[in-house]
């Protein structure tokens, strides 16, 4: 089936942007990094997409189901920031799932898609996030529709995954058949180059930052409003063991004095309760949950400093988002946040990332603490400009 007939230079070029990775009405945060990098390039280029953003099939509602719910509540179809996102579902098999996620992802994806096809839909190229499943299904799909595809590399899809078996060999075959390859950042490109990619074949494209969502907020103001007092630091991210939010924690309790603030939900929540009551740290850190995205600047603008403890991380777009805000950060040394810290107004690298490395930075940043206005004017240079214009001209030297 044709997905495209023969464009004229006057036609925008069409993606098709496919990913797991993506928000929906019932988990606005997921994958929102995606969301946003497709919307600053869609705003700046003469560019257009539609999304297919699948989520694992889950008969049940009911919040009692956890996550699994939500995956139930994500609407078929819905338009986010103008831009239309369908969200087929695809089986997930416990215990296989690992294994199996390419091949149910690509059969549901390729029905879906045939449909959309059959009403009108007409894409150039595929424009894949996350390697696996997600980009081996996007070859697959590429192969079916002829049409080229480029798959943007975020992190453990070719840190940590390329460590099993078969997702290793399904992943080096996507990087083989796949048209282009994007990494955001340098280390995830020597990965990728690892794996088998021709260095060529990669181009190093870092996600940006929304200077205009993530701004300076009324410092003052806000700190009273969430009754804060003293040095304040804030943790952002998931409550996963990777994130190292308990680390942050640990090193809270050789710091009087000082506040933190744990943005973020997930599995590890009882744990970090459990971890506050221990250390006696149940009036100085507090897990205030979920925020929505566009609700972080004003916390960002509270605290101090963020505290990044993560093992690892593709390109942690929670660093910027604090320094576009004025807050200097503390970020652990792993592939990436190097590429992101690299001055003194921007914050510091944390040599050695346990409590007490992480501590011992936070005194020391604390000791000469970088003006807001200079930590704010480091970040600006990271806005979206430069990335949307490096994916449009990669995507028009493919189609051309």
């Amino acid at each position: 089936m044709d997905a495209s007939p023969a464009r004229d230079v006057t036609t925008p070029l069409r993606l098709l942007t496919f990913s797991t990775l993506y928000p929906n009405a019932a988990r606005p945060n997921h994958g929102v990094f995606v969301e946003n990098r497709l919307r600053h390039l869609l705003a700046s280029e003469a560019i257009v997409s539609s999304v297919v953003a699948p989520v694992p099939f889950f008969p049940f509602t009911s919040p009692r189901f956890g996550a699994w719910s939500a995956y139930a509540r994500a609407p078929r179809f819905e338009v986010r920031h103008g831009i239309e996102v369908y969200h087929p579902r695809y089986g997930v098999i416990p215990k296989l799932g690992t294994a199996l996620a390419p091949f149910l992802l690509y059969h549901a994806a390729r029905q879906a898609i045939e449909i959309l096809i059959a009403r009108g839909l007409r894409f150039d190229i595929i424009d894949a996030h996350y390697v696996y499943p997600d980009g081996v299904a996007a070859t697959w799909l590429g192969r079916c529709f002829k049409r080229p595809v480029v798959i943007t590399a975020r992190g453990s899809d070719v840190t940590q995954l390329p460590d099993y078996v078969v997702p290793r060999r399904l992943i080096q075959r996507a990087i083989a058949d796949s048209d282009r390859l994007i990494s955001v950042s340098a280390g995830l490109k020597e990965a990728l180059i690892d794996l088998g990619a021709p260095p060529d074949k990669v181009t190093v494209l870092r996600n940006g930052v929304d200077l205009a969502m993530f701004r300076p907020h009324a410092r003052e103001a806000t700190r009273l409003a969430l009754g804060l007092d003293g040095p304040t630091l804030i943790s952002v991210g998931h409550l996963i063991p990777r994130k190292g939010h308990d680390k942050v924690i640990e090193a809270l309790a050789a710091l009087p004095g000082f506040r933190l603030l744990i943005l973020g939900e997930g599995p590890e929540r009882a744990r970090l309760e459990a971890l506050i009551a221990a250390r006696g740290l149940g009036g100085r850190a507090h897990l205030l949950g979920a925020v929505p995205h566009e609700s972080l600047a004003g916390y960002y603008s509270a605290a101090d400093a963020l505290v990044l403890a993560s093992s690892r991380e593709g390109w942690a777009n929670v660093l910027l988002e604090a320094m576009a805000c004025g807050t200097p950060v503390i970020a652990s040394k792993i592939p990436g946040n190097p590429e992101v810290v690299t001055a003194p107004e921007a914050g510091l690298i944390v040599e050695e990332n346990s409590p007490h490395g992480i501590a011992a930075a936070i005194r020391r940043l604390f000791a000469a603490l970088p003006g807001r206005d200079a930590t704010r004017a480091y970040a600006e240079r990271f806005g979206w400009a430069e990335t949307s214009a490096g994916q449009a001209t990669l995507f028009r030297a493919l189609m051309s």
